[in-house]
């Protein structure tokens, strides 16, 4: 199967799995997945691919779903439980790092097998950690507010799909920039770092272009919890 048509199979299941967890555990569901989802995008980007002859990280769809989970938040529950859920995820990412980079500390049996491939996925240079947790931290903050912004100057429900799409717009775009320039400047050329920022931030932003139908689906599902 081509790659792209797996990736997009990929994307929809994501986003499928997002509305159930809604349905079957609303609020407390979102929160759940935001939990999981940025612990999970961060383990995925260390796996490249070839997308439409662009080399690109894994994580984007999971890390996008967390915007879907915020807006969703947002939309049905207010600001405030969307900042709450932010700062959950941000929580989960940190004490994950901490707790795996601890775990490695640990001096393996001669037989272990499982080290180096934990020391590959977990032990990442202080600069990419930082990269991840700052830009997490305040992209997602600052989809919250612009979400917000939107929903008070546009509020009605046949223009959600106007509300995410301008908070993730500015938001991905925030997110790419500050983990861009904190994990990659100094490390490669101008012409590069652009060439990253710029095809990581498409294909962010394509990504949560096809999310749109999904958060009016969830908008409309009555959770049974």
């Amino acid at each position: 199967m081509p790659t792209e048509l797996y990736g997009l199979l990929f994307a929809l299941l994501n986003f499928i799995f997002l509305v159930i967890f809604y349905k079957l555990y609303g609020k407390v569901g979102l929160f759940s997945w935001i939990g999981f989802a940025t612990i999970l995008a961060n383990i995925q980007v260390t796996k490249t691919i070839e997308v439409f002859g662009l080399v690109a990280t894994l994580g984007n769809v999971m890390y996008a779903s967390t915007f879907l989970a915020t807006d969703l938040l947002n939309e049905k529950y207010g600001k405030a439980f969307a900042q709450k859920a932010v700062w959950l995820g941000f929580s989960a990412l940190l004490i994950s790092t901490v707790i795996m980079q601890m775990v490695l500390y640990f001096t393996p049996h001669n037989e272990d097998l499982a080290q180096p491939h934990l020391a590959f996925l977990f032990n990442f240079a202080v600069k990419i950690s930082a990269a991840s947790l700052a830009a997490y931290l305040i992209s997602n903050m600052l989809n919250v507010y612009i979400f917000a912004f939107f929903k008070r100057m546009f509020p009605k429900p046949s223009l959600l799909w106007l509300r995410n799409s301008a908070s993730s717009l500015i938001g991905q775009a925030f997110d790419t920039l500050i983990f861009c320039t904190i994990a990659f400047v100094g490390e490669y050329s101008l012409s590069i770092w652009l060439q990253i920022a710029l095809t990581t931030y498409i294909l962010k932003f394509l990504v949560s272009a096809l999310a749109i139908p999904f958060i009016y689906w969830a908008r409309q599902t009555k959770p049974l919890m």
